[in-house]
Formats: C-alpha cells, structure tokens, sequence
C-alpha cells in the first residue's frame, strides 16, 4: 500500500490502474483518508479504519467538490469517533432520523392549527378513489358538496351536502359533541342521507387516525358516538316491491319511457334481481349471445356468471353500441347510465306505485316465490353471500340449473305483464303486443 502525502498536482494525476475496476490511494498525512479512483475515471475522497474487529470505509465526498484540506478535516473528525468507538454511520442515521422526526412534529403541529375537515377529505377521497366504485366516490362527493350550483335538468340550484356545515371546522376542533349537536339538526330535515353521511364521516375518520400526519390530530373517532347514532335513529325496513297484480302496470309505464336505454335497463334490473350498480356497469364483452350468459361484477366475489334469459337477450341486443358500455349515455362523463331513478320514479308515478330502484331487486326475491323456486337458487342468481355450511361448501349449482328456474321466472314475470313472447332458436325473443 502506497502512501504519499495529497498535493493537488498528484491528486489530478491518480488515474485506476489498468484493467481494474478501482484504484485507492492513501494520504500519508492524514490516517484513513484516501482517494478512489474508479476505470471511468470519477474521484472521491473515502475514509477507511478498524472499528470493532471490523473493516469500515465511509465515502467523504467527491473531487474536485472537496478539497484536499477539508477531506482531511473530515477524516480527522471520523478518526477521532472511531477511535472513540462510535460508529459515524450509525450516529448519521439517528441525526437524520431526529431531523425528520422534528419535520414531521412541525408538519403536524401545522396541519392541527390549519387544516380544515374539507381539506383532509379531499386528501382522503383522492387516496381512496382507486379502490371505491363510480356510486361511492359519488356518495362522498355529494355529503360534502357546498350547494349552490346550477342543475342539468332543472333550474333549482343544488343543495349544501349533509356534512358541508363540518367541511370548514378544523380537524383539530371535531368533537363528538360538536358531531352529535349535527347530527341532531341534520335528523330533523334528511335523516336518512345524515345516517349516510354519519358513516362516511366515521370511515374518514379512522383513515385520519392512520395518517401520518393527520394522526397526531384524531387521536379518538368524535363520530363513533352513540348521542349521534341515537339522533339520527335507525333505518327503517323498507317494504317497497312489485306485486303480482302491479307487473301489468310498471311493465306498461316502464317501456313507454322514451329512452330506450333506461327502459331497457329498468327492465333487466328487474327481470335479473341484480344491484343497480352491478347492471349499470355491464359491459359488451361482460355478455355471451353464443351461450347465453353475463358475467356480473360481484359486490361479494370478484364476479359470478348468471344465465342471459331470451327476453333480457333480446332487450340488450337491440341497443346501440356507443362504447364499451351496454347501457351507454352519450350525455355522462363516465359514458354509461348513471342516475335511471328519476325516470323510474316518473313511470311508477304514472303507474300509480311507489318503488325505489332496489325495490326491484327485492321484487325479484320475493316474485321468485310464487313459482317455488329454492331460495338456494335465486340467492346464487341475484349474488347474496350463501348461507349455511351446506351452501358455503358443498353446493356447486351449473349455469344450466340455474337457467331453468331463471327463464321459468322471467315467463311467468312477462306472462303476469302481459307481454306475450315467442324464443327464437337463437335464444332472443319476438315480442307480441
């Protein structure tokens, strides 16, 4: 090992050594500081000792950026730790670690004198958006809406959303006393859409909690009260469904709606038990003309396949193909159907009924019974959870068992409409008036 003493004219001249990948050359001034030389050709100035029976080297930086006295300085510094039996390393990582730890105290600090519950659910909802669906980010969007914008169908101007009176409260100053004197207002005017709003504000919340920054703020969930739930009181059971006496008249009401694209909807909606959103996001290639079936996005698996009945088949077949989405809206952002329920609450106004959009998945379940079809059957149909160890593991049911009591359904639902259909040997249907 060749020791020579820095001097600016040998360190410009150090070059690697032939066919090596680095050459290091050692100061003979300063012990443990040398220069490394790599085949490109690049400097920089290392340090090298003993520490604890083993070999350390610790880079000082580059030449020339350091210069031959400030690279000996700093290795003066690092000798003495060293020779002290502190690890530099070791001590330069807890520095960086205290001077984050005190950014992060500041941030915070900031964060709890500033920031607003608007501004940490905006942070929140942009987090999430890429594992919620269309009708969740809308929900979230529409409770903390400020109101006051113009309508597309209508010259009323939008209302404040049901938490839009918390969007400018700092986060820091969200009690549960401030959340339940809310709750108690928002009970009086809209208490169903405040129950909503009650549980997207407690899910924000525990996001907070686990935030890096927001954490040190929401130390406890204010909207994990009971004084707010008991305010708002509990959901009703809903009652609305299709009788079998009422099919004639929503059937009539429905396909003399002028969009065909909602007509058809509201029809498979109905004649397929399926959640609204699970329909509304059915695309082309989700559907098998060939063999009759559509492949649904499931809400508790990832998708389950339900038999394509001939009078759905021949509804779907004769819309147009926009895009990829089968109920396709040329108006939406999304390209798709996004909001059927006002022409569905028009049409059963018209029929003399009362009849949300689930409602019709809760018709499905309950017309399925005057055809005796098992529960079993209809529950795999419509995408409930199974219940029961029997159903959970050991019932396996083919598309074509299900197939048979799901076209025996939609016979009957039609037959009781009055609309007379005859299958064609390719599966659709011709519809009689």
């Amino acid at each position: 090992m060749k020791w020579d003493n820095f001097t600016s004219e040998r360190v410009a001249s150090f070059k690697c050594k032939p066919g090596a990948k680095q050459s290091i050359f050692w100061d003979g001034k300063q012990s443990g500081l040398g220069l490394r030389v790599t085949a490109s050709g690049t400097k920089s100035y290392i340090f090298q000792t003993e520490l604890h029976g083993k070999t350390m080297r610790i880079t000082i930086g580059n030449y020339p950026a350091w210069s031959i006295s400030d690279a000996q300085t700093e290795a003066a510094r690092l000798k003495v730790k060293t020779d002290q039996g502190i690890d530099p390393r070791q001590e330069a990582a807890e520095e960086k670690a205290a001077k984050q730890a005190s950014e992060a105290a500041r941030k915070a600090q900031e964060a709890r004198e500033i920031v607003t519950v608007g501004q940490a659910w905006e942070e929140y909802v942009t987090a999430r958006k890429p594992l919620w669906s269309e009708l969740h980010i809308r929900d979230h969007d529409k409770v903390m809406q400020a109101g006051g914008d113009a309508r597309k169908r209508s010259k009323k101007l939008t209302e404040p959303g049901s938490l839009a009176t918390l969007a400018k409260i700092r986060l820091v100053d969200l009690t549960p006393e401030l959340v339940t004197e809310w709750a108690q207002t928002e009970a009086m005017t809209r208490p169903t859409r405040a129950r909503l709003a009650l549980r997207l504000l407690r899910a924000f919340l525990n996001w907070c909690g686990r935030h890096s920054t927001y954490k040190a703020i929401v130390t406890s969930n204010p909207a994990q009260n009971n004084d707010a739930r008991e305010s708002l009181g509990k959901a009703k059971v809903k009652h609305d469904v299709l009788q079998r006496e009422q099919l004639l008249a929503w059937f009539k009401a429905i396909k003399q709606i002028q969009n065909p694209i909602i007509s058809a909807y509201l029809q498979t909606l109905l004649l397929t038990g399926a959640r609204r959103e699970e329909i509304a996001s059915l695309r082309w290639q989700d559907i098998d003309f060939q063999w009759n079936s559509l492949t649904i996005n499931d809400k508790v698996e990832d998708f389950r396949v339900i038999p394509l009945t001939p009078y759905v088949a021949n509804l779907l077949s004769a819309l147009t193909r926009r895009n990829e989405w089968v109920f396709s809206s040329p108006t939406a952002a999304s390209g798709r159907l996004t909001d059927p329920s006002i022409a569905h609450r028009k049409a059963c106004a018209i029929a003399g009924l009362d009849l949300t959009l689930h409602g019709l998945r809760r018709s499905f379940a309950s017309l399925c019974e005057w055809i005796e079809m098992p529960a079993g059957i209809a529950a795999q149909i419509q995408g409930h959870k199974p219940q029961g160890v029997r159903e959970q593991n050991y019932i396996r049911r083919p598309l074509d068992l299900l197939r048979m009591w799901h076209v025996k359904i939609e016979s009957w639902i039609l037959k009781e409409a009055g609309i007379n259909f005859i299958p064609t040997q390719a599966g659709l249907c011709v519809v009689k008036k």
